[in-house]
């Protein structure tokens, strides 16, 4: 097994203690074996053995569960935390090779990564249908990838928890799954109307009846033409449901299938079945997980469906109810046809639609929905709008396989291998049980394996491709685990026994494997699979001694065995084998190899033979095989009677195999009879100290030979040996000699002595009889006469009178006649004894065994037969209880009343009895009389009621028992005398009780009464401590004496006692439950067994009706910090804790609390979290004690302190004062109520009308939310670096300096020869004080318009390119005046430099212009063309007008479409019109474009990259559709086609030519046809083509918006043309053509969605602009030296005031030249920019000169929509300006010199761009307008005067008139 266990800590976060990574999904591409993990925060890539490849980061992030839209697409006002990002789904897409991984950061979204590397191919998340749902559990996701061949994309069904956010995500729905993972459609409802979709939500009704609803999708799969879901959901209207009250029961679940047509694009399909299994009366209905799998040809048979057919394999646990932390771990597997479950929905189908039931489906449909009848239903039907969806309410029961209460189950797997059915089992321990499934009841758990350390194991399991591997994981750990472990089976037994199919017997290799890892197992009896060919082999002989030699093997089922064998014997050697057709000849090995066998081993050793191939070197066969050694036996008999062949040689006495080895014939034994040996004797009896021989009997003795020793007896006494010379006197006597023998000690009265027979030293003769010697002494342990005669008679022991002793006869010293013998003429001893009596008390009525102890009491039964009185009582002898002369045991008659007491008399003997044989005893026997009555006389049927007898002398007799009736009582104990009893179970009856001490029968009645039965308990509840009372409700409750009350939880029973109040009503304590066994101690838990122990009523003892359930115990906090509680006295105290009111189903329940305040309680107020306690009135220092149910508990102590009451005048005062606040509070009451009710009615009205706006806006606002999420990486991706079209330095300045004059004189050569003029007046245009005087002097004059001023001030700063430095100066001097003036005028200072009113301002502008243009390339060009791009993009994506300029998209207001218009994307191939062979350009278009757009999106697509002076114009091109066959067909804005409808025409788009999407497009050169030279004076010219004049124009787009195109009608016909809005201005427009105002305004929130995407782009150019450092390059010198000239005039005149200095700054720079510039991006882009990217850039730049202004502006619902957009960023944008302004202030002064040096190197670098000659005569014509006044000025000027600049003027001017 390889495993993979996560890092504890992410390395890139070691400070953060959080066990990360946790695994969540589990795929494996089953073309290569690569495993794809799915965990918290990451995606792996592993390979087959379980080495990571590449991983892929998906987490963790900023997020809140809360924030929808997340705050990727818009900012959140939640607070954020970093979120954990667990892996929810994990999808292989082969077809697109990517997997998709969903998470659950940002309400669900998914990520598509390619599979060779995780790369990210796309993430959509910017739309609703990308949220999957913000469920945060791994397993609440299923997908499944539909297929629908080649042509059409895959479609992802997906179902999914929802989380009780049912509004936000439909619990099961279809998706586009498109090609292109970056596709705005990716994810999209397959279909999507006002009305029906391709989805399910779950309605909000059902969460009023479930408040915590939810279906859980466990496992999904597609199957034929469906796709099917398994879901667990909760029971809807099974029991109670709503409120609190559910609080204590449990919500019941349900498992069910659910089908939906792969096709149905609006669910109409839908359809749910139950399902579960019911395995020995449990039910199974939780489903834990599933698998869908073949059946496989065995399990196909007994399911009665073909082998190729889908089954479902499911796991359940038990029961209904989920209980996570009680849950049982019972669990089950069961099987369903797939075909099965299909018919069934296919039943229910036809009947519904035949109009028989309801829908049945109370989690969608709330209310029951009767079916229609509509038609007749075939397999394949998918639904109708009626009907649907359809619940099916007959569960669908699988078949039962397997099932297990102790590890729970939790996943499964299955595949069919060799026909067999496999199903592998995952459970909650880490295991992986193996399963064969042979038959719908037959499944073999064949082998269990430990996957994992701990579990449990995760639904997600996959076989690896060749499905030799399973990968099984668990939270921590994924291993691999072989699907089969053949080789742990050693033998071929247990290999074949094992029930794994993979496994066989490779035979030759010895081991258990697949057949395919077997070599040359097609061979035959190679591979064994089954038992019955496992090789058996028989040996002949099958034992041999270990000397002998060879021997033949018979094998079977073995392979042919060409290769040769050898024999191998354990480890003891290994011989060659001869093989001869199946036998095999094989040599034993030597004997010196062979082991000695020991003899305590036996005579034999089993040795495992085994047969080895020389072929693999391996044993394949073994045998057990006995080698045996006959020299072991020491015996004859054991010899012969071994079962080898031993022979026993008589002479030599020894054994052995080779019968010739015996040294003479005869001396050969073979057979038991043959052995020498002693027969069986008699008692030998040999008294002690007597000389006497002993002689045996015997056979086949043998003769002693020559030299041979001859026999002696061998007697062990004691440990002693004694040797005794014997006799042989033929082969069948021998004779002990004459001896006497001894033993120690009196303890014995005889000793059992060992006899051993042996001749010739050490041969002993077998005694088999083991006949032994008994010696005996007659006076040892025989100390009476009776005990004397009782010995054996044929010890011969007599009882000499004389001596008082017992021995021998011939050892007794008196005549005959005075001794006593058995059976002789004197046998009766005299003068019996008693010596014990018991007992000594009984009953009168007799039936008392006594039995008495003495000696001499007779040696036979019948000499004491009937003599024996007790107390004068008759008592009669009993056999079994007599010993002989030792003790009597006799039964008592029946005395008299007059008789009390007596000793024991005994005569022995029969007939009359004589004084000497008499016995009396010393000690007397007694009477006793009993008198009894009972306690209870009655009890219950069931018996186990306790009776208490009582009597006097109830322990007399010998043996007590009570009968009742005929059943016995159990007898408990004897208390002083007075039996307890327990009654049997018996029926109600009158019962004869018989207390038999002897047999004494009193007559006493017992009642048997109906059991007690129990009818209600009241509460049904306590708390984990107990001692609560509970009120219980039945019958016959008084018979039992004590009844107890129990609780069994946890294997831990307790009890409490119960008070019988009434027959029908007892009080009991409830028992505590364990708290230190509760699972979990703050929640209410229910006991496992709650009831009664009442006797032996067992039906009582477990309720199953009762819903007891136990509260967590009340906690206490304490009273203070310090514990002590400071107090007035009559001041209450107020003890704060939780749980003081149990949250019962009937409200809350009331506990009974005590609370002593020292000793004293107090009165009590209960609420939830407080008790409040009225304090006795006690003064000092109290311990507070607080005590409910079984548990007491100490807040801490009360310290009561007095204190001086109130004055009587305040008591009255505060009562006063309380009666005027109560007057008061009603007077507001009423008041409030009466207005209330008026503005209810108000309400209502409103309501109406807004319940009719809501309608209209609804809809609208849906969309535009949806479009609120579009996908800013769209654009980011497609904005390509490669290359941004700037125009040249001259093109640029000349747009800015001239806008709008393309072919300016300046960039000419002069047609007249003035040169000479020109020269002397560019030498005065560089005297400075001619040209300030000169500038001075043009402003001065009325006809010297704003236009002329900034024409004056280019042609200047264009004549002075060459000299900067001078023109710096000049600019400084004109700026100086400008601020004098400015602030000599009173005007206000921020108004200087906001308008072009002077040459100084146009001359600054024009000087930035020149001085940025490397910054513009180097920095702030990327941001501002990606805006535009980005703007560009953005608004084509959704319809443009193409004659009033509006579009879906916008920024501004005036240009956004304001209806609903329905369009589609369309994407065309399009032919590269310079290279036909090239491949086909892919082109977004939409269906409502007009021909001309088309074309244009078309050369936007193909010259991407190409500046938009270098492409082929569109109105040059024709578009033509190329169809099939060689059609191709020229699409125009207005043909013959045309629509015409009363006085408008629409221009033709493409859907009005039905141009499919994927249609072939070309642009070919413009051709003239019928149609355009007949209509050239049409619209297509007038207005069409006047607007694109308008278009081409470059100047600054202020005029163009103020005049938006106005259509004007068709001079010849009057005909208006539109596209796709009328436009308002004509009076004949209706109202419902663009609806009403109100409804046209919702549109607005489109321009929302629009600034939402656009808004990196702003913010990416803004923070360009204003910030200091630059990638690589500084800020330009001209900013800084500007800024500070600015500040030193500030300083010159005073001003501090840090808004004037902002506001100039903001005016000379961001207003002079970067509002120019965003505004008209043509001026620095070789680019063409339509009207309503223009109306956008206005509303960009707007907001950047609202950033750039200091002043607040009130925002109001009248403010215009542009500042209303950007408010939000305003404020933000205006910190940046702040920043960038202080940041430039404190950058280091830049020094004249250095100053100077970089305008040199400017003016070097741009020498030439400009001929200034043509500028000096452009602005010579200006002095020829005002010579005098020019003339005048200069004379007037006194630096003029002296420089004599007038005349030099005039001499210019002579010159001119000259030369022109």
């Amino acid at each position: 097994i390889q495993c993979i266990t996560p890092p504890l800590l992410s390395p890139s976060s070691i400070h953060r203690p959080i066990l990360l990574w946790t695994f969540n999904h589990l795929a494996v591409d089953f073309r290569n074996g690569n495993v794809y993990l799915g965990a918290v925060n990451r995606i792996y890539k592993l390979s087959p053995s379980l080495e990571v490849q590449v991983s892929h980061e998906t987490g963790p992030d900023e997020d809140n569960r809360k924030c929808y839209p997340p705050r990727i697409v818009q900012p959140c006002s939640e607070p954020l935390t970093l979120t954990n990002n667990v892996n929810k789904m994990l999808l292989m897409d082969y077809r697109e090779n990517r997997l998709l991984a969903c998470g659950s950061l940002y309400q669900g979204i998914c990520k598509l990564l390619r599979l060779d590397d995780l790369f990210k191919l796309g993430e959509p998340f910017h739309k609703k249908e990308h949220y999957l749902s913000g469920v945060n559990e791994s397993g609440s996701v299923f997908g499944v990838i539909v297929s629908y061949g080649n042509a059409s994309p895959d479609m992802l069904f997906v179902a999914t928890a929802v989380d009780g956010k049912p509004e936000y995500f439909p619990t099961i729905s279809s998706r586009k799954l498109a090609r292109n993972s970056e596709e705005d459609g990716m994810f999209a409802y397959v279909f999507h109307d006002e009305f029906v979709a391709s989805m399910i939500k779950i309605p909000s009704d059902t969460f009023t009846v479930i408040p915590d609803f939810d279906i859980y999708y466990i496992y999904g799969f597609a199957s034929g033409n469906f796709v099917y879901f398994l879901t667990l959901q909760p029971e809807m209207g099974g029991g109670p449901t709503t409120g609190s009250s559910s609080a204590g029961r449990e919500q019941v679940y349900t498992s069910k299938i659910v089908r939906l047509c792969k096709a149905d694009t609006a669910f109409n399909s839908y359809v749910e079945v139950p399902i579960g299994c019911i395995s020995g009366n449990v039910e199974y209905r939780l489903l834990e997980a599933a698998y869908l799998s073949k059946a496989g040809a065995i399990l196909a048979r007994s399911l009665d469906v073909a082998p190729d057919d889908d089954v479902l394999f499911a796991v359940f646990s038990k029961g209904q109810k989920r209980r996570p932390r009680q849950a049982s771990q019972d669990s089950a597997l069961c099987v369903f046809s797939l075909r099965k479950i299909n018919e069934k929905i296919k039943e229910r189908l036809q009947s519904c639609y035949k109009g028989e039931g309801t829908l049945d489906l109370a989690w969608l449909k709330v209310k029951d929905i009767p079916c229609s009848s509509l038609l007749t239903i075939d397999d394949d039907f998918c639904g109708l709008d009626m009907n649907a969806p359809l619940g099916v309410s007959e569960m669908v029961r699988g078949k039962p396989l397997f099932s297990d209460a102790v590890d729970k189950m939790t996943s499964v797997i299955a595949y069919v291998y060799k026909n067999h059915s496999l199903v592998f089992v995952g459970t909650k321990s880490g295991r992986v049980k193996k399963i064969r499934v042979d038959g719908s009841s037959r499944a073999l758990q064949y082998e269990t394996v430990q996957a994992v350390e701990n579990g449990p194991i995760l639904r997600d399991m996959a076989f690896s491709s060749d499905h030799h591997y399973l990968y099984v994981m668990s939270e921590t750990q994924l291993s691999r685990v072989p699907v089969e472990a053949c080789g742990q089976y050693a033998t071929c037994s247990e290999c074949l026994g094992s029930g794994d199919p993979h496994c066989g017997w490779c035979v030759l290799h010895n081991m258990c494997t697949r057949k395919e890892k077997c070599e040359r197992s097609s061979e035959p009896r190679r591979f064994a699979s089954d038992i019955k060919q496992c090789v058996r082999l028989s040996v002949h002989p099958n034992n041999i001694s270990v000397s002998q030699f060879s021997l033949v093997l018979e094998a079977h089922n073995v392979p042919e065995l060409s290769a040769g064998v050898n024999c191998t014997f354990e480890d003891l050697a290994e011989m060659n084998g001869l093989v001869e057709g199946n036998r095999i000849k094989c040599s034993s090995p030597a004997e010196k190899e062979m082991p000695r066998i020991v003899v305590d081993k036996g005579d034999h050793q089993i040795v495992q033979l085994y047969l080895k191939s020389k072929e693999t070197g391996l044993a394949f066969a073994n045998t057990s095989f006995v080698f045996y050694n006959c020299s072991v036996h020491k015996s004859c008999l054991s010899c012969v009677s071994s079962p080898y062949q031993c022979h026993w040689c008589k002479y030599r006495h020894d054994c052995t195999h080779d019968p010739r080895t015996c040294s003479f014939q005869e001396g050969r034994v073979k057979k038991p009879e043959g052995c020498p040996q002693l027969l069986p004797a008699d008692r030998i009896l040999v008294p002690v100290n007597v000389v006497k021989p002993i002689t045996l009997r015997a056979k086949n003795l043998p003769q002693p030979q020559s030299g041979q020793r001859g026999y002696e007896c061998l007697l062990t006494i004691q440990g002693n040996e004694h040797r005794v010379p014997a006799l042989r006197f033929n082969s069948s006597s021998v004779q002990c000699q004459n001896t006497s023998y001894f033993y120690d000690g009196m303890e014995m009265s005889s000793l059992p002595v060992e006899l051993t027979v042996i001749w010739n030293g050490d041969f002993s003769i077998d005694n088999p009889a083991h006949n032994k010697v008994h010696l005996y002494k007659c006076d040892a342990q025989r100390g009476s006469c009776g005990l004397c005669l009782k010995a054996d008679p044929l010890f011969g022991c007599v009882w000499c009178k004389g001596e008082n002793r017992c021995t021998l006869k011939q050892h007794c010293p008196h005549p005959e006649n005075q001794w006593l013998e058995h059976n002789g003429i004197n046998s009766k001893c005299t003068h019996p004894r008693i010596t014990q009596i018991t007992p000594l008390r009984g009953p009168r009525e007799g039936g008392t065994l006594v039995t008495i102890r003495g000696e001499n009491l007779g040696l036979e039964f019948r000499e004491i037969q009937d003599n024996v009185k007790v107390a004068e009582v008759d008592c009669t002898p009993i056999r079994e209880g007599y010993i002989p002369a030792e003790q009597i045991v006799c039964e008592m008659g029946k005395a008299e009343k007059s008789q009390y007491t007596g000793n024991v008399q005994v005569c022995v003997g029969v007939g009359e009895c004589r004084p000497e044989f008499m016995a009396k005893s010393s000690k007397y026997y007694y009477f006793v009389v009993s008198l009894y009555f009972w306690r209870p006389s009655r009890g219950p049927v069931s018996g186990g009621t306790i009776v208490n007898i009582t009597g006097s002398h109830l322990d007399a007799g010998s043996n007590v028992s009570v009968m009742f009736k005929d059943q016995p009582c159990t007898y408990l104990r004897l208390v002083e005398n007075n039996p307890e009893l327990i009654l049997p179970n018996t029926l109600k009856q009158s019962i004869k009780s018989s207390v038999k001490s002897v047999s004494q029968t009193t007559n006493l009645r017992f009642e048997y009464v109906e059991d007690p039965t129990i009818t209600k308990i009241e509460p049904e509840w306590s708390i984990y401590s107990g001692y609560t009372p509970v009120t219980v409700t039945g019958t016959n409750l008084d018979i039992i004496q004590t009844p107890l009350i129990r609780a069994k939880y946890n294997n831990h029973e307790t009890l409490n006692f119960c008070q019988v109040l009434s027959p029908t009503s007892m009080l009991c304590q409830a028992p505590e439950l364990s708290i230190s066994l509760a699972r979990h101690q703050e929640v209410p838990e229910r006991p496992d067994e709650f009831g009664f122990k009442l006797d032996d009523v067992q039906a009582l003892m477990a309720l199953n009706n009762t819903n007891f359930i136990y509260y967590p115990n009340p906690e206490f906090e304490p009273l203070s910090v310090s514990g002590v509680l400071e107090l007035k006295p009559g001041s209450p105290i107020i003890l704060k804790g939780r749980n003081f009111l149990p949250p019962t189903n009937s409200g809350n329940g009331k506990l009974n609390y005590t609370v002593l305040i020292g000793e004293k309680p107090c009165m009590l107020t209960v609420s939830e979290t407080q008790l409040l306690c009225e304090s006795p009135n006690l003064t000092g220092r109290h311990k507070v004690l607080a005590r409910v149910g079984g548990s007491e508990f100490s807040p801490g102590v009360v310290h009561i302190t007095s204190d001086s009451p109130l004055s009587s005048t305040a008591i009255i005062g505060i009562a006063a004062a309380g009666a005027l606040l109560i007057l008061f509070i009603v007077v507001v009451l009423i008041a409030y109520k009466r207005k209330s009710r008026e503005s209810d009615l108000t309400l209502k009205r409103l309501q109406m009308q807004m319940d009719n706006l809501e309608s209209r806006v609804a809809l609208e606002c849906k969309e535009a939310f949806a479009e609120l999420q579009t996908d800013i990486h769209e654009l980011t991706s497609d904005l390509d670096g490669a290359g941004i079209p700037f125009l040249d330095y001259r093109t640029y300045t000349m747009r800015v300096l001239f806008p709008g004059i393309e072919e300016h004189p300046v960039l000419r050569d002069l047609e007249e020869q003035v040169e000479k003029g020109l020269k002397l007046f560019g030498q005065l245009i560089n005297n400075k004080v001619y040209l300030l005087c000169f500038i001075r002097t043009l402003e001065a004059q009325r006809g010297f318009s704003m236009r002329d001023r900034g024409n004056v001030a280019s042609l200047i700063m264009t004549v002075l390119q060459s000299k900067l430095e001078y023109a710096t100066d000049v600019l400084k001097h004109l700026l100086s005046d400008l601020i004098d003036r400015n602030l000599e005028s009173k005007n206000h200072p921020k108004l200087l430099l906001r308008r072009t009113e002077s040459v100084a301002e146009k001359m600054l502008t024009n000087w930035f212009t020149f001085l940025l243009y490397k910054f513009l390339k180097e920095c702030a060009g990327e941001p501002l063309f990606s805006l535009f791009c980005a703007i560009k993009q953005q608004m084509e994506k959704g319809p443009i007008d193409s004659i009033t300029g509006e579009a879906r998209y916008s920024l501004s207001e005036d240009k956004l479409i304001r209806q609903q218009i329905d369009y589609k994307t369309l994407v065309v191939n399009c032919i590269h019109p310079e290279n036909e062979k090239s491949p086909e350009i892919q082109v977004k278009v939409l269906n409502c474009d007009t021909i001309s757009q088309v074309k244009e999106k078309i050369l936007d697509a193909i010259y991407k990259n190409v500046p938009h002076s270098h492409r082929l114009k569109a109105s040059d091109m024709d578009l033509e559709w190329r169809q099939g066959r060689g059609q191709r067909m020229i699409l125009q804005d207005e043909d013959v086609t045309t629509k015409i409808e009363g006085d408008w025409k629409r221009l033709n788009m493409l859907f009005h030519y039905q141009v499919p999407d994927n249609a072939v497009m070309a642009l070919v050169p413009k051709q003239v046809t019928a149609y355009n030279s007949v209509n050239n004076s049409t619209v297509s010219r007038t207005s069409a083509s006047k607007y694109e004049n308008m278009i081409k124009y470059t100047g600054s787009p202020d005029s163009l918006r103020s005049r938006t195109p106005m259509i004007t009608p068709d001079l010849e016909s009057g005909v208006k043309v539109w596209h796709l809005v009328k436009n308002h201005e004509h009076g004949d427009q209706k109202e419902g053509d663009r609806g009403s105002k109100m409804v046209s305004e919702i549109y607005l929130t489109r321009l929302l969605a629009t600034k939402g995407t656009l808004q990196k782009f702003v913010d990416d150019l803004f923070e360009t602009i204003f910030s200091t450092a630059h990638r690589g390059s500084a800020l330009p010198l001209a900013i800084k030296y500007m800024f500070d000239f600015l500040d030193e005039q500030a300083d010159k005149h005073n001003i501090h005031d840090p808004h004037v200095r902002h506001t100039w700054k903001s005016n000379c720079l961001p207003l002079r030249f970067w509002v120019n510039v965003i505004k008209n991006p043509q001026f620095v882009f070789d680019i063409h920019k339509s009207s309503i990217t223009d109306a956008c850039l206005s509303v960009v730049a707007q907001t950047f000169m609202d950033s750039c202004s200091t002043s607040e502006h009130r925002l109001g619902k009248d403010s215009p929509s542009n500042k209303l957009l950007y408010a939000k960023d305003i404020p933000s944008y205006k910190s940046w300006v702040e920043r960038y302004y202080s940041d430039i202030n404190k950058m280091p002064a830049i020094s004249d010199q250095d100053m100077n040096a970089y305008l040199a190197e400017q003016s070097r670098m741009h020498m030439n761009e400009f001929n200034s000659m043509s500028s000096l005569s452009e602005i010579y014509s200006y002095v020829g307008k005002y010579t005098e006044e020019i003339v005048c000025a200069l004379e007037q000027d006194d630096a003029a005067r002296k420089q004599r600049l007038a005349f030099k003027l005039e001499q210019v001017v002579a010159f001119m008139s000259l030369e022109s």
